[in-house]
């Protein structure tokens, strides 16, 4: 198991990390040991890594995040903007690998 630092909560790492971001270039990335997932807006760079260690068992080397813009979305008369999404790119250490796809 993972080391996990003591200033984090052990029971919201778990909640940080929503779900892997499965696009084309996202595919493209996991040729060189690069995963991408949407997190929560407040989520740290120390707390993504703590989460992705402890949820997944493997090395984090290095987390890149960034805010995309918010899509505008109109409903009938109603004009506003989807949730405010974050997203981060863990770099793993050589040797580690995350099963996106398990075998069913």
């Amino acid at each position: 198991m993972a080391k996990i630092p003591t200033e984090f909560d052990p029971r919201r790492l778990p909640d940080i990390i929503r779900r892997p971001l499965l696009n084309e270039k996202a595919t493209r990335q996991l040729e060189d040991n690069k995963y991408t997932f949407d997190v929560f807006q407040d989520a740290t760079k120390p707390e993504i890594k703590a989460a992705i260690e402890s949820l997944f068992s493997v090395t984090v080397k290095k987390v890149n995040t960034h805010n995309p813009p918010a899509s505008a979305r109109r409903i009938g008369k109603f004009a506003g903007k989807r949730a405010q999404i974050k997203r981060a790119i863990v770099t793993l250490a050589e040797g580690s690998k995350i099963n996106l796809f398990p075998d069913v």
